[in-house]
C-alpha cells in the first residue's frame, strides 16, 4: 500500500538540512531501487523553486510500505529526524487516484 510522510521543518533547520541531505536522499535512492518510490521532495518556504536563505518549510515523500507500522517505522529512522530538522513528521495512508 501507498504512504505519504510529510516532514515539517523546524524553523533554522537550513544549515542541519543541508548537511544532512546527503544520507536523506541515500535512503530514498534505496526505496527508488526497490521501485517503491512515486514522488519526492521539499516544499519550498517561498514561492521559489530555489527558496535561497528562506529554506523550506519541510519534505513530501509517497512510497510502498507493506504496512503502516513499516512507513512510520522507516519515517522514524529518517536523518532529518535524528538531526533536529524535522520538528514533526506525519504518516499517513495513501490512496492514488489520478494518473489513472
Amino acid at each position: 500500500m501507498l504512504y505519504v510522510i510529510i516532514g515539517e521543518d523546524r524553523p533554522g533547520s537550513l544549515e542541519q538540512r543541508m548537511a544532512t541531505r546527503p544520507a536523506h536522499l541515500e535512503r530514498l535512492q534505496a526505496l527508488q531501487a526497490e521501485g517503491r518510490l512515486i514522488i519526492a521532495g521539499p516544499c519550498p518556504a517561498v514561492d521559489s523553486p530555489d527558496p535561497g536563505p528562506a529554506g523550506f518549510s519541510g519534505s513530501i515523500i509517497i512510497a510502498e510500505f507493506v504496512s503502516l507500522s513499516a512507513a512510520q517505522t522507516w519515517a522514524d529512522a529518517d536523518p532529518y529526524v535524528a538531526a533536529g530538522v524535522y520538528a514533526k513528521v506525519s504518516v499517513k495512508p495513501f490512496k492514488k487516484a489520478l494518473p489513472a
